[in-house]
């Protein structure tokens, strides 16, 4: 089973603490496994925390946030080589794929060493959810802000380009993400940029925004456009989701 068309939930959250262990799989992580459309199995989640260089102790941590929920969880790990002779049939093989956050540069040109920017296209199209946080939800976009070149904010513009939009995520929790969206898409390098406070999702169906979900309440969604010289950003309220059990 799989998404009825490509779809992408791109998100500033999706983990939380335990009281048990160190990570659990909050609701937007659950939501991108309901949008699969996957029953009557236990949800195929592949993970790629190739932003975060594929450590193994976060793999530890999101491998055992995905037993508590019941999901089989698979790790893509490309460091120092890829953990799987099939990479495409491993990719497609699941029903959603989750992105750790981490640097996105260093993300994007690990995935294009080992063209995975293309396979990843290829199950998007196949109706594998494509979901992931930060890092994991710039990928998608043309670019937008990142630390990943260190810790004042700069622009990147190499993203896959599945969403023809930049992204801003962290967006109520990192001060400098705002002000240089807005200057971005001012400056036209971003025709339209879509952001999320911590704990908001953006879901997509094929390139279109459909929904703003949420995990917090009070959170927003915000789509910013170019007026003239000028940036303007509209709110977008999120529908708050059910918490997952656990």
């Amino acid at each position: 089973m799989t998404a009825a068309e490509p779809t992408i939930v791109a998100t500033s959250g999706g983990h939380r603490v335990g009281a048990r262990t160190r990570v659990l799989f909050d609701a937007l992580v659950h939501h991108a496994v309901d949008l699969s459309g996957v029953h009557g199995r236990r949800p195929r989640v592949l993970y790629l925390g190739t932003a975060v260089g594929d450590a193994e102790h976060v793999t530890a941590r999101v491998s055992e946030a995905a037993r508590v929920a019941g999901f089989d969880l698979t790790p893509l790990h490309l460091f120092p080589m890829p953990n799987v002779d099939d990479v495409e049939g491993t990719v497609l093989g699941h029903d959603v794929v989750w992105v750790m956050g981490g640097s996105v540069a260093n993300l994007l040109a690990v995935w294009r060493a080992h063209r995975l920017d293309e396979i990843l296209r290829r199950a998007w199209r196949a109706g594998v959810v494509l979901a992931g946080v930060s890092a994991g939800s710039l990928c998608w976009y043309e670019g937008g802000t990142t630390d990943s070149f260190g810790p004042e904010l700069r622009p990147v513009t190499n993203g896959l380009g599945l969403l023809p939009y930049g992204n801003g995520v962290h967006y109520d929790s990192d001060e400098g993400r705002r002000p240089l969206t807005h200057r971005l898409v001012a400056e036209g390098v971003f025709a339209t940029a879509h952001c999320t406070d911590d704990g908001v999702g953006l879901v997509y169906r094929g390139t279109e925004l459909v929904e703003a979900v949420a995990e917090q309440r009070g959170k927003g969604a915000y789509v910013v456009v170019r007026d003239g010289d000028r940036a303007v950003e509209e709110r977008i309220e999120p529908r708050l989701l059910p918490a997952p059990p656990g």
